[in-house]
């Protein structure tokens, strides 16, 4: 029996259809990379924007076609498009899919495969339990001492409500989970050969508060600074309102947790954050920048901001544009606004700015951004840095500097999981060449033309 698995959207979900296959395994399945050849067919959504949704939608009418020469074919759609409520209308409009799985909750399809398999419902209910609260990841055949960074869910779902985000509809309310299911999970991961987690949380900063052990993210953080074999932390997405001096401090003094801290502006504008109920103003977020760069030294900033948000004008944009120029951070993960049914924004505010508009302005940030990206990493140029590499791709190896910089070197080696000191030989605006130190006695080839 073989399951296939198609992910799109953030890294929660990848973390999540990695949980799926986990667990199909521990069934027996064994993967393959091609649908036609499945007996199980997973597809694992994302509905932050309506593009999202619509390939979800595509990639699930392909597969009826398929559906009807194989009707033993098992089809479970999952994920955001899927919600926690949305069982009821997709299945009217989607007879042919089995079993619908709200986000991070393989439970519905296992218990699905149990009574198929004329197993007891005892049975069924005790592998959805397994698969919600079991701490230890068995990582997919194909992926097990090969995979070298992963994802670890440590708050699932969202209570903060932004007017534009559709999370907490879909995801449901923020629910930390034990510490000692994400320890156990980290642990089961480097014994498998992951060098590198990064904790995963919608706002990953309030993990904890809704916990009675007192446990918070910077606490978190030093138990999985313990484990033997990871050898590198992260964690994401943080919120201004979140981030504290405790946890920035405890960023600055561990050794295994990256300088790297991603914290979404989303607008520049007073009152473009007021009516996203972002809660914070411009200045704090400026105040905010600088707190972490000082309390982090050579720390990288990544942030997300949102253009033609309802009602933004040219004047507010600009403000957006300014505030990104004067800061100068080294990534900006760029979105035009795009309505979702069931938010704020939806109900009560006009998508007023038009599509050739969000566009113009996405294009302009988009520029300004390349050029400030380009001069941040034209700094490395002649600099030994420290890399983690990941993979081979198109005949050199892929890996990531502790500020998360994508590096690239051509090695006859097996680099894979190593962390070897590379000097970097070429710099661009989204990844640089090097060449490792061990390298430098042997002729120097010429660099490619461009990026990878």
């Amino acid at each position: 029996m073989r399951y296939y698995i198609w992910t799109i959207g953030c890294q929660m979900n990848v973390a999540d259809s990695r949980r799926v296959a986990a667990a199909l395994e521990k069934l027996g399945y064994t993967e393959t990379q091609r649908a036609e050849d499945a007996d199980v067919i997973v597809l694992n959504t994302c509905a932050v924007r309506q593009s999202a949704e619509d390939k979800a939608y595509g990639r699930l009418m392909s597969l009826k076609p398929l559906k009807r020469r194989k009707p033993n074919l098992v089809i479970n759609m999952m994920g955001c498009v899927v919600g926690l409520k949305g069982h009821d209308r997709l299945r009217k409009r989607f007879p042919f899919v089995d079993v619908f799985s709200p986000p991070s909750d393989p439970g519905p399809l296992l218990s699905f495969l149990a009574q198929r398999e004329h197993k007891s419902m005892q049975e069924a209910e005790t592998r959805r339990r397994f698969a919600l609260q079991d701490g230890e990841l068995v990582l997919p055949q194909r992926l097990r001492g090969r995979l070298v960074s992963d994802f670890v869910p440590v708050v699932l779902g969202c209570s903060h409500a932004c007017t534009y985000c559709v999370i907490p509809y879909r995801r449901g309310p923020e629910r930390s989970r034990p510490p000692e299911l994400i320890l156990s999970e980290a642990r089961s991961l480097a014994a498998q050969g992951v060098k590198e987690i990064t904790l995963l949380g919608q706002i990953v900063d309030r993990y904890g508060k809704d916990l009675d052990s007192g446990i918070n993210l910077a606490r978190l953080l030093r138990s999985v600074h313990e484990i033997e074999g990871i050898e590198r932390i992260r964690f994401l997405t943080s919120h201004p309102l979140w981030m504290t001096e405790e946890l920035l401090e405890t960023v600055a003094e561990l050794p295994k947790v990256m300088p790297h801290i991603e914290v979404p502006v989303q607008a520049g504008d007073d009152q473009v954050l007021e009516n996203m109920r972002r809660g914070y103003t411009a200045e704090d977020y400026r105040r905010l920048v600088h707190k972490i760069r000082e309390i982090i030294p050579g720390v990288a900033i990544a942030t997300d901001v949102i253009v033609g948000f309802p009602g933004e004008t040219e004047e507010q944009f600009q403000r957006t544009y300014d505030l990104l120029a004067e800061l100068r951070l080294d990534v900006v993960h760029l979105a035009r606004y795009s309505e979702r049914p069931g938010t704020v924004a939806a109900r009560k505010m006009k998508d007023d700015v038009p599509p050739e508009e969000k566009m113009r302005r996405f294009r302009l940030i988009e520029e300004l951004q390349e050029k400030i990206s380009a001069e941040i990493n034209a700094r490395y140029q002649g600099e030994f840095v420290e890399v983690l590499f990941e993979e081979k791709v198109k005949g050199r190896w892929k890996g990531r500097t502790p500020t998360n910089k994508l590096v690239f070197v051509e090695s006859d080696e097996d680099l894979r999981g190593q962390i070897r000191r590379v000097l970097i030989t070429w710099t661009g605006p989204w990844s640089l060449l090097g060449r490792l130190a061990e390298d430098l006695a042997r002729p120097l080839t010429a660099p490619a033309a461009k990026a990878v």
